[in-house]
């Protein structure tokens, strides 16, 4: 497995909303429209954020999730079986943070598409390749409480055939990359390998065209920043999971790098994946030099064959503000192409 071009640049996930489509600099920024002007808001905003990528350079482009407010509850807001109203307080990520969630009260179901629209507008407006981003199985069931399955294993399978339909649906409506965000990956270890890998290829089953799973450390919000402060001179999260899913069926892995204190040797035991190195910190206002991106990357090329690395960001770029995640994205395109000059 090989990329089609040596050191693709792509994104994570999000990008920033503009500040006429919802509140900027906010994770989960309220919409300014409703209706039909939502949506002309939402894919004008879309339409802006795929040029950008284009003239950065970025190979690989995402509409940049400018059709929903939240990576999980937007695919979860047109599910049934999921009880809005009724409210449960629920420690998130292994109770890093107490919040009140939705409820999953009967069967979870998919009766409609959640984001062919979404799909169906990025593909019709470039020629590159294109990827979409949907919340895995793990950390869906990390984000709702339960009422109904009993198990957390079951409720994540149950999210997974539903998963599984929409990706299906994305990859006929010419998706390359179907990348399911997996944050919950470096918190529950022992899950991961008990059920959640097998959640994820449930998500996946069928797919011809390219399977991703991205695990990151978390947006620079407080309680992720304070998390990090207790890990140590080395993040090896990575390092109990990597083998197991360097057996599963899915293609490629995305990690975080930049900023953090994970030791890039780590990629290692992902010898048959594709690789998305985090060479971009969505933590930091500071803007990259294509300098330092490309030396992020060589310091991978020690651990993994060229053909298989991807420059990326580390997450999402949704909470920096619109000028820096630009610069953001102009930097990482820049160091790929110092990086296929160097390796060409």
């Amino acid at each position: 497995m090989a990329n089609d071009v040596l050191f693709p640049a792509t994104t994570a996930g999000s990008l920033p909303k503009p500040f006429w489509l919802a509140e900027p600099e906010k994770l989960w920024g309220a919409w300014r429209f409703s209706g039909a002007e939502l949506r002309a808001a939402q894919e004008n905003a879309a339409l802006l954020w795929l040029k950008i990528q284009e003239d950065a350079g970025i190979d690989i482009v995402s509409e940049g999730e400018q059709f929903r407010i939240h990576f999980v509850h937007g695919f979860m807001e047109h599910i049934e079986g999921i009880d809005w109203q009724k409210k449960t307080k629920m420690g998130i990520r292994d109770n890093r943070y107490i919040v009140d969630v939705p409820t999953v009260t009967g069967p979870v179901l998919r009766k409609k598409s959640v984001h062919a629209e979404d799909a169906r507008f990025a593909r019709a407006h470039t020629r590159r390749r294109l990827k979409f981003t949907l919340p895995g199985p793990m950390t869906i069931c990390d984000t709702v409480a339960d009422a109904y399955y009993g198990r957390r294993a079951d409720m994540a399978m149950a999210f997974a055939r539903a998963l599984n339909e929409e990706a299906r649906e994305l990859e006929a409506l010419g998706a390359d990359v179907i990348q399911f965000d997996e944050p919950a990956f470096n918190v529950f270890m022992r899950e991961v390998k008990d059920w959640g890998i097998d959640a994820l290829e449930t998500a996946c089953a069928g797919l011809k065209c390219r399977t991703a799973v991205h695990i990151c450390y978390g947006y620079g919000i407080e309680a992720n920043i304070k998390w990090k402060e207790t890990l140590g001179g080395q993040w090896r999260q990575y390092e109990e999971i990597f083998p197991a899913l360097n057996r599963s069926k899915i293609d490629q892995v995305s990690l975080e790098c930049a900023g953090s204190k994970v030791p890039v040797s780590l990629i290692s035991h992902l010898p048959d994946k594709i690789i998305e190195i985090g060479v971009i910190d969505v933590a930091s206002h500071a803007i990259e030099t294509p300098e330092a991106v490309a030396a992020c990357m060589r310091g991978a090329l020690a651990f993994a064959a060229a053909e298989r690395l991807q420059c990326s960001t580390n997450c999402g770029l949704a909470p920096l503000p619109w000028d820096i995640a630009v610069g953001k994205l102009k930097a990482l395109g820049a160091g790929a192409r110092l990086l296929r000059a160097a390796n060409g």
